[in-house]
């Protein structure tokens, strides 16, 4: 059986990364719009209902429009806008997440995309909030550096084009300074915390990819954990996962000494390590002397931060080998 796929915003960096995922799948068959008539309702209105499948690659107020125009009940949606990710009737597209969620998945119509920062940081709280090792109403704080991807078409025509007067030089830039950025919602919500994190992203000189750090005075927490109980606890949520892995204890040693000095450098922690991939990887680095831990999620921001993680849905959404395309 063949399932038809309309991509609504298919020139886009997310949408053309799904497009090349599903290119060539013989169970898919990929509908376009006429570029000619991408801005007529009707005809997008058309496409929106006669397919088996939608994936919105839009920006929010776009995608809430065309979630409007679908009247049928039977079409599948996976918006991979923030416009959706906490609302109520949706399914969040994390499948790793909880035991459960790949069921709720593959029986909802309605499913938002997670968003690449949430990703990470859900993957790396969820089982800690769950376990009791953090408290729900920890005063959290997240940090990291993103690919200049993530900033949409305005921020790598600036990273890119740095010759023009628009452009720019910058290595690294920190953004959200008004402490307001729109994943906060979603990173509460299924991070397991009673309010948003304290989150300071940032983007750096580099296309797609992204890190992404929680620190943890383990001394301050009420069970006083150990770094040891918080990988056990990602190890255990995640075993058997073929996209989410935790490295060993063994393998975050080793990269603790890796260049080791009195600074301590990680040579090996590159942010772009799994570009091109669905993969994620979770890293606990501990002193339990000082009683600190690092955590950290490595995945590319385009992957399973977005088109990858829309494939894998999608998949799971229409009953297929849900490692297909990836």
């Amino acid at each position: 059986m063949t399932h038809s796929i309309f991509i609504d915003g298919e020139a886009g960096t997310t949408g053309l990364q799904i497009r090349d995922r599903l290119a060539g799948r013989a169970d898919l068959e990929i509908v376009s719009i006429d570029p000619a008539r991408r801005k007529d309702a009707d005809a997008r209105a058309e496409l929106l209902n006669g397919v088996d499948a939608v994936i919105l690659c839009l920006p929010d107020d776009a995608a809430k429009e065309a979630v409007g125009l679908i009247t049928s009940n039977t079409v599948r949606v996976i918006d991979a806008s923030s416009a959706h990710r906490t609302a109520s009737g949706w399914t969040y597209g994390f499948p790793e997440m909880d035991r459960d969620q790949r069921a709720a998945i593959r029986k909802a119509r309605l499913v938002s995309n997670p968003g690449c920062w949430p990703t990470g940081f859900t993957a790396l709280m969820r089982p800690l909030t769950q376990e009791n090792l953090v408290p729900a109403d920890w005063p959290i704080t997240v940090h990291g550096v993103s690919g200049y991807s993530g900033g949409g078409k305005g921020l790598i025509a600036e990273f890119e084009d740095h010759a023009a007067p628009a452009g720019t030089d910058d290595a690294y830039r920190p953004y959200g300074v008004n402490l307001q950025h729109k994943h906060l919602p979603e990173m509460k919500t299924f991070g397991g915390f009673d309010h948003p994190p304290l989150f300071t992203p940032a983007v750096g000189r580099f296309a797609q990819g992204m890190i992404v750090e929680v620190p943890l005075p383990l001394w301050a927490l009420p069970g006083k954990p150990k770094s040891a109980d918080l990988r056990e606890a990602l190890a255990d949520t995640y075993l058997g996962e073929a996209f989410v892995t935790v490295a060993s204890a063994e393998e975050c040693v080793a990269l603790q000494k890796a260049r080791a000095g009195a600074a301590g450098y990680v040579a090996d922690l590159d942010p772009q390590a799994l570009n091109g991939t669905n993969r994620m990887k979770l890293f606990v680095f501990g002193n339990d002397d000082r009683g600190e831990a690092r955590l950290v999620a490595q995945l590319d921001n385009l992957g399973k931060g977005a088109s990858g993680a829309a494939v894998q849905n999608l998949n799971i959404m229409l009953g297929l080998p849900e490692a297909t395309g990836l």
